[in-house]
């Protein structure tokens, strides 16, 4: 289960239902949450990104065979209408397959040499489809819109994203939670609520914000004008950095300055219940340990990684503050060297998320590389390649996670600059293209275009489709190919409706998006649609909460449901949105 957190119906309930029985627990939760709970969809004959393409890259529709009108024979043919239903396209439907990830019969229309920016519509035999726009800009507004969502989740401030999507200042009152070796209250403003709860998290923190400020020095022509509409537009930062540094304020505050070790996270000591952000009046504390050092070796090392880049980010515009983050870094990485064994497990009077680790050597690694790319002293250069001597002899590159970040390692050390090619960079380079090559092979036997193997539908397999574009643009960035990148864009299609549900995973966007994300404020605000933006979590084959547990068995990409209450499969979280913002900043770019 790639989302290892401690999780029970406290996390739909708050603790008052803790003990109650099923029952009165699912009577609890419709008691705080507006109606209904949950919705249901019926996929189209005909499956495609319900926003569109872009004109230079592949472009290609799932026919459900079974949903054809009965005839005598299978359809053979397609034709592409435009606007006005005239035909500009006649093609073959590929030969009919079973898709093993969602048991249905497909073929494929491919329509990829169409490239006239314009409004269009399949048509298979009298069957149409939604119709789709075939642009540069098709995904502009995407961008924005899964970006904006991070103002959404802020945390001790007024939001307002317009529509009625707004609340007022929220969790006043911040403390020292006894774990954390300290005592007395603290100011308690910044960073991004993680998920569908209240709570804040170094380490989740850390690989959604280290992919953020990556996605701004990969692709800086699709970010740098990006028009948030945040409180700090158009003040000294680019809307993007700016929106990011509310988070790294946060982060910065949880660094213990007599040590530079780093506090886990700062959330209420349970889970409250379906209200409003500035209705939870549970104190937010600062949680460490129980016992000394008090901090954690992963939330340290990732806090280092990711001020190390923050320090490369926001010099060109705030050399005070990068300089800052450069400081922080630096403590934090001795700090985690000196304690490079200090896992996080949740202390018995915490029920919030636990985001343990325990091994945090993946964390050392990318902290190492991140400081080297950032300063290039050599120092930081030999902890990384001590670190990672080991692993060369079979060096294997693994889609990042938040719990697995060796690769962010590794790729930090192969970008950082230098005047020719290493033979550890030649070995990492390469072993990325090994991973890249089998994730494109992988879209060419989905009956839908993922690069999911039947094996990643796991909790937030959503999220592993955006972190497995990530490691196909990365391989795209040291060796450029267009078929690794139409295959990261056919996870993009993926998730925005070429799926077996016809659904798009990402609320407010396409045609049929889904509605009942497991999200406080979605739930509690009065309004029927959710916010916009947020990237549910996705098909699960091994359950995780009631609800989902009571679907019946299927293959693994049928294993959801629209359902608020089923947090395994329908939750959403800030690490599930920065890889899909990564790729639509990628989609966005001239150089993607």
């Amino acid at each position: 289960m790639n989302r290892i957190r401690r999780r029970s119906f406290l996390k739909s309930l708050g603790a008052a239902a803790a003990a109650s029985t099923l029952r009165p627990q699912l009577h609890a939760l419709s008691s705080f949450v507006q109606e209904p709970l949950s919705a249901t969809y019926t996929a189209p004959p005909i499956l495609l990104n319900q926003l569109g393409y872009l004109p230079n890259h592949a472009k290609l529709a799932t026919v459900l065979l079974a949903k054809m009108p009965s005839q005598t024979t299978q359809p053979t043919t397609f034709r592409l209408r435009s606007e006005n239903h005239a035909v500009v396209f006649e093609g073959k439907l590929s030969t009919p397959s079973l898709d093993a990830a969602s048991g249905d019969t497909t073929a494929q229309a491919d329509f990829s040499s169409i490239t006239k920016p314009g409004l269009y519509q399949l048509d298979v035999e009298g069957t149409l489809s939604d119709l789709f726009t075939i642009a540069p800009t098709v995904y502009a507004e995407a961008l924005r819109l899964t970006m904006r969502s991070y103002y959404g989740q802020r945390c001790g401030c007024v939001v307002d994203l317009g529509n009625g999507y707004h609340h007022p200042a929220c969790h006043h009152d911040g403390a020292f939670d006894p774990t954390s070796g300290r005592s007395g209250s603290v100011p308690n403003t910044g960073g991004w609520h993680d998920a569908g709860d209240y709570g804040r998290y170094i380490v989740n923190s850390g690989i959604t914000t280290g992919t953020l400020l990556w996605a701004w020095e990969m692709y800086p022509d699709a970010l740098h004008s990006l028009k948030l509409d945040i409180p700090e537009s158009g003040i000294t930062l680019p809307d993007f950095l700016a929106e990011i540094k509310w988070n790294l304020n946060w982060m910065l505050s949880l660094q213990d300055p007599a040590d530079g070790g780093v506090w886990h996270k700062q959330t209420s000591l349970h889970f409250c219940a379906f209200i409003m952000p500035q209705d939870d009046h549970l104190p937010s504390e600062i949680i460490g340990t129980g016992s000394a050092p008090y901090k954690s070796t992963c939330a340290t090392a990732d806090f280092a990684a990711v001020m190390a880049i923050a320090a490369r980010c926001y010099h060109p515009f705030d050399p005070t503050f990068a300089a800052r983050c450069l400081a922080a870094a630096r403590l934090a990485w001795t700090w985690a060297r000196e304690h490079p064994n200090v896992p996080f497990i949740n202390p018995p009077t915490v029920l919030t998320g636990n985001y343990g680790d325990p091994d945090c050597s993946d964390e050392l690694i990318w902290a190492s590389a991140e400081l080297y790319h950032t300063t290039l002293e050599s120092q930081y250069e030999s902890a990384f390649l001590d670190s990672i001597k080991p692993l060369l002899p079979n060096l294997k590159i693994t889609v990042p996670s938040w719990n697995n970040v060796a690769s962010l390692g590794l790729w930090a050390y192969a970008f950082a600059p230098r005047h020719k090619l290493s033979p550890v960079v030649e070995a990492i380079q390469q072993a990325t293209q090994t991973a890249a090559a089998e994730l494109i092979a992988r879209t060419r036997t989905s009956g839908y275009g993922t690069t999911l193997s039947l094996a990643d539908y796991h909790w937030g397999s959503n999220s592993n489709a955006g972190n497995q574009s990530l490691l196909l643009l990365v391989a795209n960035y040291f060796q450029p190919n267009k078929a690794t990148v139409d295959a990261a864009l056919s996870n993009l299609h993926y998730l925005l409706g070429r799926n077996c549900f016809g659904v798009s995973w990402v609320t407010q966007l396409g045609q049929r998006p889904f509605q009942h994300p497991h999200h406080r404020p979605s739930a509690a605000d009065g309004i029927v649609a959710p916010w916009p933006g947020l990237l549910s979590g996705g098909p699960n084959a091994y359950g995780g909460d009631a609800i989902a547990d009571a679907l019946p068995k299927a293959p693994p990409m049928r294993m959801w449901l629209d359902d608020q209450r089923a947090y395994s499969v329908n939750e959403i979280a800030i690490n599930w949105n920065a890889p899909l913002v990564f790729l639509l900043a990628a989609a966005n770019s001239s150089r993607p």
